[in-house]
């Protein structure tokens, strides 16, 4: 779809990016800075279905909610990743398992306390599966200097495909 040069970090543990988590989806995502976007390719394997072969609207929420929120990343600041207060979604069609889609994100509004994003699940012909729109907030100080986060921190990096 778009050049793979400008790619975002994963963590080890995430449910959707996670390389040492056995169940994650793996996804990565690659900015476009020229239409200030960033996407991924990826295809979700049938025991994330709902029906048979239809993606679960839960792995379609999750699949939004990370690539709208990494559209805030697309400058290259890793550390300006937000928590979502609200997620808003449209399922416009199933989405199929076992088919290349591509998930799309971009930053309605900007800010450094809290943004507005959206994004959609594609499939290889451009057809919109799902979209969503979200409000973002950083994450509280607590959080950022928390034990846990402090310790994950340094696997949040770009991994080889």
């Amino acid at each position: 779809m778009y050049n793979k040069s400008s790619k975002q970090p994963n963590s080890r543990s995430c449910f959707v990016c996670g390389r040492e988590n056995e169940i994650s989806l793996k996804m990565s995502w690659y900015n476009n800075v020229e239409e200030q976007l960033v996407w991924s390719e990826l295809t979700v394997p049938s025991h994330f279905n709902s029906y048979p072969g239809v993606v679960h609207g839960g792995i379609i929420a999750a699949i939004l909610d990370e690539t709208a929120g990494r559209a805030l990343l697309i400058n290259g600041d890793n550390d300006a990743l937000m928590i979502t207060t609200h997620l808003e979604l449209k399922y416009r069609r199933p989405t199929p398992t076992d088919q290349p889609l591509i998930a799309v994100g971009w930053v309605e509004r900007g800010g450094n306390k809290r943004a507005r994003v959206a994004g959609e699940l594609r499939l290889a012909d451009g057809t919109v599966t799902a979209e969503c729109k979200a409000n973002v907030l950083k994450p509280p100080t607590q959080f950022l200097e928390s034990r846990a986060w402090q310790d994950e921190k340094p696997f949040f990096k770009v991994y080889d495909d």
